[in-house]
This record gives C-alpha cells, sequence and structure tokens, in this order.
C-alpha cells in the first residue's frame, strides 16, 4: 500500500458558505467584471454588483414562494448565466440545489424529484416544462419557467413576487448557512446503476476553490483571464471550477452548443478552457480529417508527430536543436493556425472527467497549449489531483490539491481522503457504507502513485476485463489509442470471460463524408452499407493494429466489429459527459459481440 498526501494552508470558517465568494466580490469591487453576457454578437460585462443584486432579486422570490432553509430545489438548464445566478440565489434562500442534465430522460427526472424531494424545479424552456408537466405525482411542486413564451420567465416572476420580501431577509439566511450544511445534490449520471444523489456540503465545494488557488493553478487564473463555460452546469467539475474562476477573478462566459463551439472561441477569446477528453479529441480528429480533405493531411501528420515527439522531449529535458527546427517550421505551418482556431488568446486547458491520454496529451502541449489533466469524481467534488504549472507530467492526473491524500490499497484500487470527499448519498446509508471506509473513498478506479507522488489511472475496477484464460485487461488504454484515428468516433474493448479480446468500433459521422470521397465510395453510402467493406476494415484495423502495439500479445484484440450507428447520449450508449456506458453498450449490442465470438 502507498501512499500520498499535500498539507493545505488554508482552513474553512465554519461560517463559510458559498454565497461569500460572489457577495465578497460585490462589497470589495462592485464594478468588477465577473459574466459575460452574450448580448447579438457581442459579450457584455455583468459587474459583480449586478450579480449580486440580481441573485438577491431571486433569492427573494424563492423565499416569497415558500422555499424554507435546507429545503431542495431542482435546476434544470443547459449551461447559461441564469444557471449561476439562480444556483446562487437557491444557496441566498438557506437551500439546497439539486442539478439536472437538460438532456434528462421523464423517467430519469422523476426519479431525481422523487428521492431528493424537491419542492420546487426551475427549468429552461417549453420542451422541460412538458416533460415535468407529463410526471404523475409531482403536482405539489412548484415549476419555474427561465424562457417562457409569455414573457414572465422565472427570473422576472421571482423577482416580482419576491420584491415585498427584504433583502435582510435574504442577509439572515445567508449569515445562518454553516460550511457542514449541504449545499447540492449531485446524481451521478454513472455508466451503471440508478443514480445516487452525492451530497456535497458548502465546505466541500470551497476546500475545492481553495485548494486549486492554493496550487500552481492559480497562476492561469486571475483579472484579465476568461473562461467559456460549455461543459453542463449539471456537472460537477464546470459548476466547481466555475466558482473558481470567479473567486480569482476570470470572467466567464456561457454557451451551450458544442457545434458553434470555434465561432464562439473566436469572439469570446478565452485563455482557458475546460473540457473534457472527448471535445479535445473531436478538434484533434477534426484537424486532422480536414488536412486530409484539403490534401494536407500528410503535413498534419507529420505535425502532429513532431508536436508530440517535441513534448516527450521537452518532458524529459532534452530537446535537440533539428526537432527545435522541425518544431518551428510546423508551428508557422500547422501549429499557429489551431492556436487561432482557439481564440488566439488561449493559454491552456484543463482537461478532466475522463482520461486524456499521453498522445492528446503530448500533442496539444507540443502545439503551445498545454492540457493540465486532472482527476476527480462527483464525490471528490470535482478536481482531487492536478497537473499543474511547472508540475507536469504527462500521462498522469498530477498530484492532490492542498488538503487532499491518496491511497492505492493492495488491490490497486484508489482511495481518496481530504476536504472535498463526501461524507455520504443521500439517504442512502447502505451505498455510503459501501463507498466510505474510516474516512476513505473507495473509487473503484484502479490507479499507480510514482515517488513523486503523481497518480496514474490505470482502469476501472468493474471495467477490468478478465478473459477465460484469466487474463487481466484493462480497457482504457486500448480504447484510446484506436479513437487516435481520425474516422473513429468510439471503441469499446470487450473480453470478459471470453476466449481473446475484442471491440466494437463506431465511426465519426463527420469524418465519413471525406473518407468516402478519398476512397471512391458511393457518396449515399452509410456506414451499414460498408461495415464489410475492404477499404474500411483496413482502416480500422490499422488502428487496432497501433493500439496492440501497446500491449502484450495476450492483452491485443483479435478481432472487431464495425456498429452501422455512432453512440450518442439521445440513443443511451453516452452520460452527458460523453464516457461511454458500458453495460447498455453491452447489452445493446449482445447480438454483435455474439458474432465476433461465434466465428
Amino acid at each position: 500500500m502507498t501512499e500520498f498526501s499535500v498539507p493545505a494552508r488554508f482552513s474553512i470558517p465554519e461560517n463559510a458558505d458559498c454565497t461569500d465568494i460572489i457577495f465578497r466580490i460585490a462589497e470589495r469591487e462592485p464594478d468588477k467584471v465577473v459574466f459575460r453576457r452574450k448580448v447579438d454578437t457581442d459579450w457584455q460585462p455583468v459587474t459583480a454588483a449586478e450579480a449580486a443584486a440580481q441573485i438577491t432579486a431571486i433569492a427573494k422570490g424563492l423565499i416569497a414562494v415558500g422555499v424554507s432553509p435546507g429545503d431542495r430545489v431542482a435546476l434544470l438548464s443547459r449551461t447559461r448565466l441564469e444557471w449561476n445566478l439562480i444556483d446562487f440565489a437557491i444557496w441566498s434562500a438557506g437551500a439546497i440545489t439539486v442539478p439536472i442534465y437538460d438532456s434528462s430522460s421523464g423517467p430519469q427526472i422523476e426519479w431525481i424529484m422523487r428521492d431528493s424531494g424537491a419542492g420546487a424545479i426551475i427549468v429552461e424552456d417549453d420542451g422541460h416544462r412538458r416533460i415535468v408537466d407529463g410526471i404523475d405525482g409531482l403536482d405539489s411542486v412548484d415549476v419555474f419557467q427561465i424562457d417562457a413564451s409569455d414573457g414572465d420567465g422565472a427570473i422576472a416572476h421571482l423577482t416580482a413576487v419576491g420584491a415585498e420580501v427584504h433583502d435582510d431577509e435574504v442577509l439572515k439566511r445567508r449569515t445562518a448557512l454553516r460550511c457542514a450544511d449541504p449545499a447540492t445534490l449531485i446524481y451521478t449520471s454513472g455508466t451503471t446503476g440508478r443514480p445516487k444523489g452525492c451530497e456535497l456540503t458548502h465546505a466541500n465545494m470551497l476546500s475545492e476553490v481553495r485548494g486549486v488557488l492554493e496550487s500552481p493553478m492559480h497562476t492561469l487564473l486571475g483579472p484579465g483571464k476568461r473562461l467559456l463555460m460549455f461543459l453542463p452546469l449539471a456537472h460537477v467539475l464546470a459548476r466547481a471550477i466555475t466558482l473558481v474562476a470567479i473567486e480569482a477573478g476570470v470572467e466567464v462566459g456561457h454557451h451551450a452548443d458544442t457545434r458553434t463551439l470555434v465561432a464562439e472561441f473566436a469572439t469570446f477569446r478565452p485563455s482557458v478552457i475546460l473540457s473534457v477528453p472527448r471535445v479535445f479529441e473531436k478538434v484533434y480528429n477534426t484537424a486532422q480529417q480536414s488536412a486530409h480533405d484539403d490534401g494536407k493531411g500528410r503535413i498534419f501528420d507529420l505535425a502532429a508527430d513532431v508536436a508530440i515527439e517535441y513534448s516527450s522531449a521537452d518532458e524529459r529535458g532534452s530537446v535537440g536543436l533539428f526537432l527545435k527546427l522541425k518544431h518551428a517550421v510546423f508551428d508557422r505551418l500547422v501549429y499557429g493556425k489551431l492556436r487561432a482556431a482557439l481564440g488566439g488568446q488561449c493559454e491552456a486547458a484543463i482537461s478532466g472527467g475522463a482520461p486524456l491520454g499521453a498522445r492528446l496529451g503530448h500533442f496539444f502541449r507540443g502545439i503551445g497549449i498545454p492540457v493540465y489533466e486532472g482527476y476527480g469524481l462527483t464525490e471528490t467534488t470535482a478536481a482531487f489531483s492536478v497537473n499543474t504549472p511547472g508540475a507536469v507530467k504527462v500521462g498522469t492526473v498530477g498530484k492532490p490539491l492542498p488538503g487532499n491524500r491518496v491511497r492505492i490499497a493492495d488491490d490497486g484500487e484508489v482511495m481518496l481522503s481530504g476536504g472535498v470527499v463526501f461524507a455520504e448519498y443521500w439517504q442512502n446509508p447502505e451505498a455510503t457504507a459501501t463507498a466510505v471506509e474510516d474516512g476513505w473513498f473507495h473509487t473503484g478506479d484502479l490507479g499507480t502513485l510514482d515517488e513523486d507522488g503523481y497518480l496514474t489511472i490505470t482502469g476501472r475496477k468493474k471495467e477490468l476485463i478478465v478473459t477465460a484464460g484469466g487474463k487481466n485487461v484493462s480497457p482504457a488504454g486500448l480504447e484510446d489509442v484506436i479513437r487516435a484515428n481520425a474516422l473513429i468516433s468510439q471503441a469499446l474493448v470487450i473480453g470478459d470471460a471470453k476466449p481473446f479480446i475484442a471491440a466494437l468500433v463506431t465511426i465519426d459521422p463527420e469524418a465519413f463524408g471525406g473518407w468516402k470521397q478519398r476512397n471512391g465510395k458511393p457518396s449515399d453510402a452509410t456506414v451499414a452499407d460498408l461495415v464489410d467493406d475492404p477499404d474500411l476494415r483496413a482502416e480500422v484495423q490499422g488502428a487496432v493494429d497501433a493500439a496492440n502495439e501497446t500491449v502484450s500479445h495476450a492483452e491485443a484484440i483479435k478481432k472487431f466489429r464495425v456498429l452501422a450507428d455512432d453512440f450518442t447520449e439521445a440513443t443511451g450508449e453516452m452520460t452527458p459527459t460523453l464516457k461511454v456506458k458500458r453495460n447498455v453498450v453491452v447489452d445493446k449490442f449482445s447480438d454483435d459481440i455474439d458474432a465476433i465470438y461465434a466465428r
């Protein structure tokens, strides 16, 4: 058993709570810009004083409609400024926010509402309202709608009904909060099982904020910096880092449509980007595919190889002169254009939510945008450990943030303790007892610690494949290499209790058209039409071969099957944070799996 800890130089006062973050800025620097709101094509400033006033008005409305301290209020909306304002308002009324992903289905919403006992829900639009109204047994729940066709939206309505409530009532409720009080119930989207309500306190959230800002990460976050938040704020990573950014003086903008994200980068010009690995993969694969479609694929591929080689050599402290010259040439030809596509001001990126992989980490670092990969779960209030400026080992998830301790159990499981670690699941003592033992949270992840305290995640205990021959195989590394091919969207490695390792592969719809054109395939051909096409299989086989080079013969993929359709959140195979639901895929495509092993 190995262990590593980073002591904290901070403490969370007993009377501290998350509302202090915005209201203290409003008191000290009322004219400071904390948010940017998109108005037409311009990003207009929202000052701390303006935000605090609107938060207070919404909180007064919640109080007026009967929200009491300790009540749960659900929030179902895409990422937008109003999300943060309402979140702060719920806290300011002394209540507990229950975030719900805007993509959630009726049964998912029903489960969260019933399990949390939420007495009110704030939804975004007519579509969400119809889903909520269609759930039986929620007649007693107050429903408010942010975008209302009659013009009486949630914020305007709550502001109006709360007009008679004195500001002192909000102050009274805010000051009555204690750091040990629950701040939020976040229902883990999970890749298996029914979601559990993870109870995070104000102390958990503030420990995350203070831990990040006490680490070298604070050098990336300060006045004059900008963060464009496009991840779902229902996810703990987006929400926690937004609080970190506000506390650090970073101006935060919001954007929910990832299809137009690159265009928004150009106008907002973020200095730091927070994302999940799948978005970084898409940026890389889209750039690679575009280059190949324009007949510049060889140049891009060489540039990518040089970027990875340069970053790897730089990490070792041995960049040769010839490599420096090649890097400088490709910086003019390729890397500069990629940086410009991200707004031209991006200094760094932060990745979390799933393993990034060394390949992508070195690529982005090599083009001049270091991606600081971190690790955490809902139960650890987002980041538990992270690579930071001056303390990076690509392929690891960095060292614990101040105030945290990590332990590797004898079976390789990663165990965590510290100020960011939750205490319990909502009204679920059995699940709590299984997950937390003697103050240590059993993550279910497998990992290693090196002599410097850097943590590497090697897989999931539940996802560890044990073949019929008794070979243990962690699928994540194989899947990461396969997805490096621009044509491939997803790869799921299988083989539990089977005679050999195999894989299910899906094709990226955005890359498919260009591939067909380059390979002389009919423009109207679908993936289903070409699943057995020799050229398509050869392309996928190349990606599989590259993955197999990273493992032993016993762990190598012997067969694969190309699926007709990609995995999506809408069809149930992906979580809202773009992680594959392994159990859903295995069940849904059981016939395809059987076909692999029947041959």
